[in-house]
């Protein structure tokens, strides 16, 4: 199989992942923070690694702001709730993930509760954008690093400054681009990262990360058990585990270490070029092409995210999805799960077929999925009608 939905979630996890995962299982069987014998003790030591390795790769200085969660949905959930149901109103872009618009819209039953921003091309324009949107009762800032449908990118930084000259919060969905795009949260002024590492970090899937570079204000999404602090009925006050409680995924989390590492080892701007060359190349072979129909301009490097939607004109995203999958091809079709980024890019009624290669991909592959895709336009352009 031709695996090119690592949008979605990255396969195959490296050796190195595979194996942590399974070390875990067998060595580090008890529930951190919950005993004083010698294998609760490993484990939590282990859980601390990730959070240092974490705080590392990402440029926050406390690992004790590196929080685990169940995923990056759970984690934007977490600083959004945290934050608004104190009061306040958001602002957001016009290309989010439901993980960012649906938590917006729930606490809006009555009126809006926050207001989006448009992403232009020219990243003067989007900040510019932002700063118009602002208004007296804003708090917080909250948008995607990259959209997970046109990989198209926010420029971080200099939302991250326009919110601090503000008096903002910044929040950041680096789903689609932790592990991938350089984030240094000193260096960008991001307060919270909501991290998916089973993604650009090659870690198992059910784990998430929120690193707090702000660490007052966010309410808990959850409370109960922390090992900490157990005659108290009130939620521990500190980080992680205010924001922390129940049994921790520890196998997730050694994944989670060990897919960092992988990613160290193999240099993160290397993995990007890899993965963005290869869909350079799919870009210049359909660009142009009769019957194919691509949204966004070339993708280049620093500018765009390994992600890129296409469509077969007259042909329904999960149609052709279906005939590549036939092929022995793997990518999602249909919304993915981003009506806003389909809205501003006018592929709400159709979707996309969205292509997403990871660093096992290969230029072999390459060449297949563009040879299919033209022969299924080529098909569809002669007889009006795909013919299997």
């Amino acid at each position: 199989m031709i695996y090119w939905d690592n949008a979605a979630t990255t396969w195959p996890k490296p050796a190195k992942v595979r194996q942590a995962v399974g070390q875990a299982l067998r060595v580090y069987g008890a529930n951190p923070g919950r005993g004083g014998h010698p294998m609760a003790l490993s484990t939590s030591e282990q859980i601390f690694a990730c959070r240092q390795a974490a705080a590392d790769f990402f440029g926050l200085s406390d690992p004790s702001g590196v929080i685990f969660t169940l995923n990056c949905t759970t984690a934007l959930n977490t600083v959004i709730r945290g934050l608004l149901e104190q009061g306040g109103r958001a602002l957001t872009s016009d290309v989010e993930h439901n993980a960012v618009w649906r938590p917006l819209t729930a606490l809006s039953p009555h009126y809006p509760r926050f207001d989006m921003a448009a992403w232009s091309e020219d990243e003067e324009e989007t900040v510019e954008n932002f700063r118009r949107a602002i208004r007296p009762d804003t708090r917080l800032i909250v948008c995607t690093h990259a959209s997970n449908v046109f990989g198209v990118t926010l420029p971080i930084r200099r939302l991250g400054k326009l919110a601090r000259d503000h008096g903002l919060l910044f929040c950041v969905d680096a789903a689609q681009t932790a592990g991938v795009l350089p984030i240094d949260m000193e260096r960008d002024g991001i307060d919270y990262l909501c991290v998916a590492p089973h993604k650009g970090l090659y870690a198992p899937m059910g784990t998430g990360l929120l690193l707090c570079r702000e660490r007052e204000r966010v309410a808990p999404l959850v409370r109960g058990g922390t090992g900490s602090y157990s005659l108290s009925a009130a939620q521990p006050a500190d980080l992680p585990d205010r924001l922390e409680s129940g049994t921790p995924n520890t196998a997730g989390i050694c994944g989670i270490h060990a897919g960092i590492q992988f990613v160290q080892e193999q240099g993160r701007d290397s993995v990007y070029r890899h993965e963005l060359g290869l869909l350079n190349r799919v870009f210049k072979r359909l660009d142009g092409c009769e019957g194919i129909c691509l949204y966004t301009s070339f993708p280049r490097y620093g500018r765009a995210a390994p992600v890129l939607s296409l469509n077969v004109a007259g042909l329904p995203s999960e149609e052709t999805a279906r005939l590549l999958a036939q092929e022995g091809v793997a990518v999602r079709a249909g919304l993915h799960c981003a009506p806003q980024a389909h809205r501003r890019f006018g592929t709400e009624a159709t979707g996309t077929v969205r292509l997403a290669p990871c660093i096992f991909s290969t230029e072999q592959e390459t060449e297949k999925i563009c040879k299919l895709f033209s022969q299924i336009a080529q098909k569809r352009l002669h007889s009006g009608k795909i013919m299997v």
